[in-house]
């Protein structure tokens, strides 16, 4: 009872108070609410529409990313064409060797994985 007289002596002052005034007008207060209501909590809010946004921005990155790849795999695929191309490619990944040939592989400390027995 004591809340409703308050609002009562407010809305017969409102020169007193105007910008208060402006705010217990029934139209401003359900504005605000659903205002409110729309920003941050329902299913379409503006949050998720930031979540949203981000996800769409890190997925066309990574469709950049993967277009940049598929690229140079092609232009790869065109090199190993060509038998010596193909040579070439075992003799480096796969450590493959002519006959008679030896091979060395020359591996660094730092490039080696550490051992329990070395910490």
């Amino acid at each position: 009872m004591k809340l409703k007289s308050y609002f009562n002596t407010l809305k017969n002052k409102p020169a007193l108070i105007p910008v208060f005034a402006i705010f217990l007008n029934k139209y401003v207060l359900i504005i605000t609410v659903f205002i409110f209501w729309m920003l941050f909590f329902d299913t379409n809010s503006w949050l998720i529409h930031q979540e949203l946004d981000q996800e769409i921005q890190e997925l066309k990155d990574n469709k950049e990313y993967y277009i940049k790849e598929i690229i140079k795999d092609q232009k790869d695929i065109v090199k190993l064409k060509d038998s010596t191309e193909i040579e070439r490619f075992a003799r480096e990944e796969y450590f493959m060797k002519r006959e008679g040939e030896e091979i060395f592989i020359i591996e660094y400390e730092d490039s080696l994985p550490k051992s329990k027995n070395d910490e």
